[in-house]
């Protein structure tokens, strides 16, 4: 079957070849119940995550560089993967957490067929997508979490090989902001939305422009805001991708927030910048 899964829409067989995501069928590079996601995802146990290998983006200061390349990982069947729900379920998992899906919703769409958690699923994106493939995704859905990186075009070109990221990520967040939220009692998120974006060093008016644009959405939609920006990936000749952001853009981007009105807000610490949080790919 040809994929078409991505706005990339490259058309490659990849049962015999690899996409633009670098991916020939499904490979994952880790599994396991991690908890650094935001309060009501990690929750208690943990967020069962699957970081999926590959990646249409090509992001040159990816944090996971060798999971977005497909550098590294292990090469399962829809089945296995279902296996793998029920896995992290056993673990004590919180809900069952897609990382980087987009590029592989045909494979886990059979996954579910397979077996269905029982547990929420999550869907952590890039943003990068197209809305007939979350129509698919909507059908077993149960939180949203995706990223908002940019709106301008020319950061998107510089830092990315998809200068068209916001032509697809906007209707893509604003579709997904529609799902209405709602917690257990003890605060742990059953369904709903999460932006999140991730501020860059010298970004601050695209930052300003992403609250903007959040503060549009849905009142029920949730705001992350993350400051763990860290000189990753291959960024040699992007000079202002060579430091962590400081307290001066941080406090620029905050206070827009506190300008837009937005409620619904997680803050990251200007701390959680550095290595500490990566995971260590063992496969």
């Amino acid at each position: 079957m040809n994929c078409y899964q991505c706005p990339v829409s490259c058309g490659a067989d990849r049962s015999k070849n690899k996409g633009a995501c670098s991916v020939q069928g499904l490979k994952i590079a880790k599994y396991y119940l991690h908890p650094f996601e935001e309060p009501p995802i990690s929750f208690k146990n943990g967020s069962g995550c699957i970081f999926f290998c590959g990646c249409p983006l090509k992001c040159k200061f990816c944090q996971n560089f060798e999971v977005s390349r497909a550098a590294r990982g292990k090469d399962i069947t829809p089945a296995q993967l279902a296996d793998i729900f029920k896995e992290l379920e056993d673990m004590g998992a919180d809900n069952i957490n897609l990382v980087n899906p987009s590029h592989c919703l045909s494979h886990i769409a059979e996954a579910i067929s397979i077996y269905r958690p029982k547990i929420p699923v999550v869907y952590n994106t890039h943003g990068y997508e197209k809305l007939e493939s979350l129509t698919l995704a909507a059908q077993f859905v149960d939180i949203w979490l995706p990223d908002l990186k940019f709106i301008s075009a020319d950061m998107a070109a510089r830092y990315t090989v998809r200068a068209d990221y916001a032509k697809f990520a906007l209707p893509a967040v604003e579709f997904m902001a529609h799902k209405k939220p709602s917690f257990d009692e003890d605060g742990k998120m059953l369904t709903g939305c999460i932006v999140r974006h991730l501020i860059m060093p010298m970004g601050v008016e695209d930052s300003v422009n992403v609250v903007n644009f959040v503060s549009t959405l849905p009142k029920g939609v949730y705001f992350s805001l993350m400051s763990q920006y860290t000189p990753c990936g291959e960024i040699d000749g992007i000079p202002e991708l060579q430091r962590a952001i400081t307290a001066r853009e941080y406090k620029k981007v905050l206070s827009a927030v506190e300008a837009a009105g937005l409620k619904n807000v997680f803050l990251q610490d200007r701390e959680s910048a550095g290595t500490a949080f990566i995971p260590e790919w063992d496969y």
